[in-house]
């Protein structure tokens, strides 16, 4: 035989392929996947010549070229290398993994329900009035970029300051209203807008900003609509659409615990 094949080859193949699949995953869902394919293409015709045929003439100059295309590549697409590696990091597994080993005093605290309970009222005392809403609570990714955008309002966490803050004659209620650590933090800020097209053309530009906050952080994001009054979620870049009360709440213990 010409090589020997063991557990650990068998372990590096499968490794590369998972790697290769979340990667090519990612990028389909960024509508960049022609590059990967490019990418990949350039990967296999640089080891095909360099380390199989051993051409050191051309092995030479696609060396130079994937040390150039590498760093370009980073420079291109580095807001997609910072989702995929936030989306990796927010693995549950390797959270809990992480958490067990750095404990956090947010973490210890268990969910406080008079954090949840004055959200979950507002939120349907607003949808009764359909008036329009987009609270998003801020989680392990820090959102000061986003609370530059609005106007600073530290306060507690309190059932009527929010359905007046989106009082429809209330100066601040286009924006969104971001809470951290169990403060009310900013209000009227803006938020990044997604582009999926598999977004139901029903749901308007707050369900577009709730999911835009949404895939770059993991954030929670809760919206009331104006037109209909139901009462959506926007998490891990996915829709949790017509919530009631209870499932609202739910919801909630189970996302901030």
């Amino acid at each position: 035989m010409f090589f020997s094949f063991g557990i650990k080859d068998a372990i590096d193949i499968l490794l590369v392929a998972v790697l290769l699949y979340y990667i090519y995953r990612f990028m389909r869902e960024s509508r960049t996947s022609n590059v990967f394919s490019g990418v990949l293409a350039f990967i296999i015709m640089w080891l095909v010549v360099a380390k199989v045929l051993d051409m050191r003439m051309m092995g030479a100059l696609l060396d130079q070229f994937f040390n150039v295309g590498v760093l370009a590549l980073i420079i291109l697409f580095q807001e997609e290398i910072r989702k995929f590696l936030f989306r990796l990091g927010e693995q549950q597994r390797l959270r809990a993994i992480f958490n067990w080993f750095v404990k956090k005093e947010e973490d210890i605290d268990s969910v406080d329900r008079k954090t949840i309970l004055p959200i979950v009222m507002a939120c349907i005392n607003m949808g009764k009035a359909k008036c329009g809403a987009l609270i998003v609570i801020e989680r392990g990714t820090p959102l000061d970029d986003i609370v530059e955008t609005g106007d600073k309002v530290d306060a507690n966490i309190n059932q009527r300051l929010i359905e007046n803050i989106f009082f429809k004659n209330s100066p601040l209620h286009d924006g969104a209203l971001i809470i951290s650590k169990k403060r009310i933090k900013a209000a009227g800020c803006i938020l990044p807008v997604s582009h999926n097209l598999d977004i139901p053309r029903e749901l308007g530009l707050r369900h577009r900003a709730a999911m835009g906050i949404s895939q770059e952080s993991d954030a929670l994001a809760i919206v009331v609509s104006e037109e209909t009054g139901r009462i959506s979620a926007a998490v891990r870049s996915q829709f949790r659409l017509r919530l009631s009360a209870e499932q609202l709440e739910a919801l909630l213990t189970e996302e901030l615990q």
